[in-house]
C-alpha cells in the first residue's frame, strides 16, 4: 500500500490467489495513506480439465459461502506444497518446504501455504539454481516435477459462489491459457452464460496484439473489462501500476465498485 501511494495509485484491488488474509491489513495501511482498497480475490478452478483463474471484486469479506470455499482451497494448497517438497527431496534438494516457509517469513507471509515462487527463491538461496527462471525451467514450471496438479473446484461452482457473494466477476488473463482461438471463445462464452461481468484485457505489459484481441472479445460478448499490473513483488516481472492501457471505448468494471465519493469525483481508475 505504501508503494501504491508512492506511485500515485488511489484505488487498489489486492487479488491474491485463493486467500483473503491480506485484505484487512492492507485496508488499514491504505486508510492511513489515502489509498482505497477494494475487496478482491483470484480463485483457482477447473474448466474442461484446465486450471483457470477467476477474479471476484467488491464482495463482503464475511460471506460464509465464499469463506468456506477459500478454506477448502487453502487446505489443498498446503497439501500441494508438501508434495512439491517431497518431489524436490527425491531429487537431492531436501527440506524445501521449510526453506520456502523461511522465505515467506521474511516477507511477512507466515500463515499462507507457500507457492512455487517461494520454492524458487529457496532454490536460488540454496545454490541449486542461478535464478528464478532456471528454477522454473528446470524444476517448477509446467510439466516439471514441481508442477504439482491440485484438485480445484469446478468452474461452475466458483462462478456460483462468487455470484452468491454478490461479487463483480472478471475472467483473469484469458491469453495466459494455452488455448486455441475457438477454445478461448468457448471459455468466454461459458463465463458470460454463468454470470461473468468482465474479462481482463490487459495484464502488465502484455503484448499489444493480445490486448487488442481481448478487447475485440469484450466487445463481441458485451462484457466490461479489467486491467492491472499483475504486480507480485519488487524486481519481479511487473511494477505496480504499470500495464498497457485498454481501448477507451471499453467499459471498465471499476465503475461498479463501492468507491468513496472522493474517489468517484476524482475519476481515478482501479489497479488490480
Amino acid at each position: 500500500m505504501q508503494r501504491a501511494h508512492e506511485r500515485g495509485i488511489k484505488v487498489l484491488a489486492l487479488t491474491d490467489h485463493d486467500t483473503l488474509k491480506g485484505i484487512a491489513e492492507a485496508r488499514a495501511a491504505g486508510e492511513a495513506l489515502g489509498v482505497q482498497l477494494v475487496n478482491a480475490i483470484e480463485l483457482s478452478c477447473s474448466w474442461n480439465s484446465t486450471t483457470i483463474h477467476v477474479l471476484g471484486y467488491d464482495f463482503a469479506l464475511d460471506d460464509p459461502v465464499l469463506n468456506t470455499l477459500v478454506a477448502r482451497l487453502q487446505d489443498g494448497r498446503w497439501q500441494r506444497a508438501q508434495k512439491i517438497s517431497d518431489r524436490l527431496a527425491a531429487k537431492g534438494m531436501p527440506d524445501a518446504l521449510e526453506g520456502a516457509r523461511a522465505v515467506q517469513a521474511q516477507m511477512g507471509e507466515h500463515e499462507q501455504p507457500p507457492a512455487r515462487p517461494h520454492f524458487a527463491e529457496h532454490l536460488v538461496r540454496s545454490g541449486y539454481v542461478r535464478d528464478h527462471s532456471e528454477a522454473f525451467n528446470k524444476w517448477l514450471g509446467a510439466g516439471k516435477i514441481g508442477d504439482v496438479k491440485q484438485f480445484w473446484p469446478e468452474f461452475g461452482e466458483v462462478m456460483q459462489v462468487l455470484g452468491e457473494a454478490r461479487a463483480w466477476i472478471s475472467l483473469a488473463h484469458p491469453h495466459h491459457y494455452n488455448f486455441t482461438r475457438s477454445k478461448r471463445r468457448r471459455l468466454v462464452q461459458d463465463f458470460k452464460e454463468q454470470g461473468g461481468h468482465a474479462i481482463e484485457v490487459s495484464n502488465g505489459l502484455q503484448p499489444p496484439e493480445q490486448v487488442g484481441t481481448l478487447a475485440m472479445m469484450a466487445r463481441e460478448f458485451g462484457l466490461e473489462i479489467t486491467a492491472g499490473s499483475d504486480f507480485h513483488a519488487p524486481r519481479s516481472w511487473s511494477e505496480l501500476g504499470l500495464y498497457r492501457a485498454p481501448a477507451e471505448d471499453l467499459t471498465p468494471l471499476w465503475h461498479r465498485f463501492s468507491l468513496s465519493d472522493a474517489m468517484v469525483a476524482s475519476g481515478v481508475g482501479v489497479q488490480p
